[in-house]
């Protein structure tokens, strides 16, 4: 039997209990496909600063580096507000850089039976299916010199060739197994970063001539993610645009907690559900675990190299769904709400019906 290491980071606020459901989903997965998926848990976060003084200590920076992926549940409490060094979030940061993955795929798809709960009308909502590649470890959040004194703050938006044109060439790969097209998203029209990360996306569409590039400016990308998000495929843009336009790509699917992420780099991926960590409804069992289980489903497709369980886990949730299962965020007036642990147990119901039902067919 295969066996391959997770690491698990719960973290804080609501990551506990989505995380408790991904792993289910996880642990059911391998068992059908007879792999062995030895999970370990770790601390990172406030958590970690509880236990161990430090948002990512040395225990679970060598857990990390142990594992074949890392699924993460989420980060942030509102209860530190020390120095940015000793926040919940550095831990994040710190792992993200620990990790080296540079490439954040964040997809979006919209579910039939959910469309009715965007904020957008249904028809604009036919066909959405669009993927955002995020450039995770450079820009404002990374770049230095960073800092505040009396009265003013700066921060450094700064980036390589290098930088830009590693993350462009996951783009383009992911295009071309797509429908083939990549958005790129700046302000180059203002910003010198911007015009270098122009000239570099263009110079790696020449290596794709099969899939079409087209450059916008952020403000008219935003814009159009909710005018006409169905013209996109794959966009492609820096840290900071790629953090608000993901969130704001939530609101076509009708809640942040449908929407899964897999950072991936050179070495071990990184694979956490794209909400943060929700204080003010942690340890209630109201979280939408889809984010989180779904990440999982992007942990076994790019992590371990198991596509097919991948498609199993996320044809399970598109069953669920299909079948009426709702969580609070989700469910519209009159319908029934499950909690956090019931919406995870219908995946995992639906997880092993797919497949008894593919081993009756066979």
């Amino acid at each position: 039997m295969k066996r391959f290491r997770v690491a698990v980071l719960p973290g804080d606020g609501i990551g506990p209990e989505v995380t408790r459901e991904a792993v289910r989903v996880l642990e059911l997965a391998g068992e059908l496909f007879g792999y062995r998926i030895d999970l370990a848990k770790h601390a990172i976060g406030a958590e970690a600063l509880v236990e161990d003084g430090e948002p990512l200590p040395s225990r679970t920076r060598q857990g990390v580096l142990d594992a074949d992926a890392v699924l993460l549940g989420a980060v942030g409490d509102p209860r530190y507000t020390g120095p940015a060094s000793r926040s919940p979030e550095a831990g994040l940061l710190g792992l993200r850089r620990l990790l080296g993955v540079y490439a954040n795929l964040r997809p979006v798809a919209v579910h039939p039976s959910l469309s009715e709960i965007s904020p957008l009308r249904p028809e604009r909502l036919h066909d959405v299916d669009l993927l955002i590649v995020r450039e995770l470890t450079g820009g404002l959040y990374y770049g230095a010199p960073r800092g505040r004194d009396g009265t003013s703050a700066w921060n450094t938006l700064r980036y390589s060739e290098e930088e830009v044109e590693r993350v462009a060439r996951v783009a383009f790969e992911a295009a071309g197994e797509r429908r083939g097209k990549v958005a790129s998203i700046d302000k180059a029209n203002v910003l010198e970063v911007s015009q270098l990360w122009r000239d570099c996306v263009g110079r790696v569409a020449k290596d794709y001539p099969e899939v079409t590039l087209e450059h916008l400016y952020v403000d008219f990308a935003a814009m159009r993610l909710v005018a006409d998000p169905g013209s996109f495929d794959v966009l492609l843009t820096e840290n900071l645009f790629g953090d608000i336009l993901s969130d704001e790509a939530a609101v076509l699917a009708g809640s942040l907690g449908l929407l899964p992420s897999a950072s991936l780099g050179d070495a071990q991926g990184l694979f956490e559900p794209v909400h943060g960590s929700a204080p003010d409804i942690a340890g209630r069992d109201l979280a939408n675990p889809i984010g989180a289980v779904l990440s999982a489903a992007m942990l076994l497709r790019y992590g371990l190299g198991l596509p097919e369980a991948g498609d199993l886990v996320e044809r399970a949730v598109r069953q669920a769904l299909g079948a009426g299962c709702r969580t609070r965020d989700l469910a519209r007036p009159g319908e029934p709400v499950l909690t956090t642990g019931e919406m995870g147990q219908e995946i995992v119901r639906a997880l092993a019906r797919i497949e008894a039902t593919a081993t009756t067919g066979r």
